[in-house]
């Protein structure tokens, strides 16, 4: 059974994996060595982001070549957006209300506070 999307995103060294395939696919062998972690660790993330939809695999002859799977990202970009607008909105309002803050002239480090 494949868990939650967002629970296999949640680790860091399967966001970094994501991270690396962004320039483009890579064998296992090269994410193991970008990564400095041992082969049978660096498979089970692979397994974990096929089984999620994340990553496409390119079997050619003994070496196996890890891409983005784009359609899954997108599904998950969709959903974020919403969300998205919300903290933009609530940015901009943030950013006005600075806008109205007289700016300090006199700095921490003129007054000695340290």
């Amino acid at each position: 059974m494949v868990r939650d999307v967002f629970e296999i995103l949640a680790d860091p060294t399967r966001r970094r994996i994501l991270d690396l395939l962004r320039d483009g696919e890579r064998t296992v062998g090269e994410l193991v060595g970008a990564l400095g972690a041992a082969q049978p660790n660096v498979s089970k993330h692979l397994r974990m982001l096929d089984a999620a939809a994340l990553v496409r695999v390119r079997v050619d002859g003994p070496r196996r070549h890890y891409g983005l799977a784009p359609a899954r990202l997108r599904e998950i970009d969709r959903w974020l957006a919403p969300f998205r607008e919300i903290w933009a909105d609530r940015l901009d309002e943030f950013e006005r209300y600075l806008d109205t803050v007289p700016d300090d002239e006199e700095s921490d480090e003129t007054r000695g506070v340290t």
